[in-house]
């Protein structure tokens, strides 16, 4: 049991820490503020390991970090969040691993949906990008329920990519797209046959717009900015259609080490090559 000194330094520790924290943010406040952040939350297993931890633990701890990082953006003001949780390629790793993994993704999920503090407090939208059918039935039906359960939010928008890649995605859309062709095509021939006029093959030509809006990240702007924590320099093969502008960071701390300081420090190098930014944007609409 705590002492009333211990509890009253305590409360003044943390009561300072608060306050410091919205200094911060005010300051950043002054600058260009992003949008949307995307991590890719790497050095899980590289945590548990370096610290001779049982392993699956360094998993739990990038959770808590996570929803840390879930709780500073929206008081920062970020409106969107996705991060990459479980790549289609994780499934080649040894079967006990991707099962406690599969094990692990549904008890937060059910913790989610039973204590609501976290998606309460920021109003969050929860989505699952990725093709869920490889997933466990349970982990599934979860995810399936959390997200029915938030669809009405309206404040900050997470997203969780599992299980998924890029290459996925855009092959996904390829055969959406298809499929929506031929739909319409036996429309039109059906309506050939019934004496209505041919469409002269109005439908015949895909725009990068018809591709937007069947991505799974349809409805949401693309990252200002992508975080790959543990210093790795790679995609990883995660949102490659919608990253064309994004400014790309790899600092060195692994996901569960990433905190309020690291996020200020990507905001703050993202305000200084801001206006570089948004002269490349403006410059490819010109040449659209």
């Amino acid at each position: 049991m705590e002492k009333p000194d211990e509890t009253m330094t305590t409360g003044v520790v943390a009561t300072l820490l608060k306050f410091v924290r919205k200094c911060m943010i005010a300051v950043l406040s002054y600058g260009p503020m992003p949008g949307h952040i995307a991590f890719i939350m790497d050095g899980n297993r590289r945590y548990a390991k370096v610290r001779s931890m049982k392993e699956g633990t360094g998993h739990r701890m990038g959770f808590s970090a996570l929803i840390a990082i879930l709780l500073y953006c929206y008081e920062m003001g970020v409106k969107y969040i996705t991060v990459y949780a479980f790549s289609i390629d994780n499934f080649k790793r040894d079967p006990s691993e991707v099962q406690y993994l599969m094990e692990l993704m549904e008890e937060k999920i059910n913790e989610l949906l039973e204590k609501r503090d976290v998606i309460n407090k920021v109003n969050c939208k929860i989505n699952f990008w990725g093709n869920l059918d490889m997933l466990t039935e349970p982990v599934k039906l979860a995810a399936q329920k959390l997200m029915a359960s938030t669809a009405g939010n309206t404040g900050l928008v997470f997203s969780v990519c599992m299980p998924y890649n890029s290459t996925s995605e855009i092959v996904n859309v390829v055969n959406e797209l298809c499929a929506e062709r031929r739909d319409i095509a036996h429309k039109e021939h059906l309506g050939n046959c019934n004496g209505h006029a041919a469409n002269n093959g109005a439908h015949s030509d895909i725009s990068v717009a018809d591709l937007d809006r069947h991505m799974y990240s349809h409805g949401c702007p693309d990252p200002d900015i992508v975080i790959r924590t543990s210093g790795e320099a790679r995609l990883s093969n995660f949102l490659l259609w919608q990253t064309t502008f994004s400014h790309l960071q790899n600092p060195d701390p692994l996901w569960p080490e990433f905190s309020l300081r690291h996020l200020a420090w990507a905001i703050l190098q993202y305000q200084r090559v801001y206006p570089y930014v948004e002269q490349n944007k403006k410059l490819a609409k010109k040449q659209l």
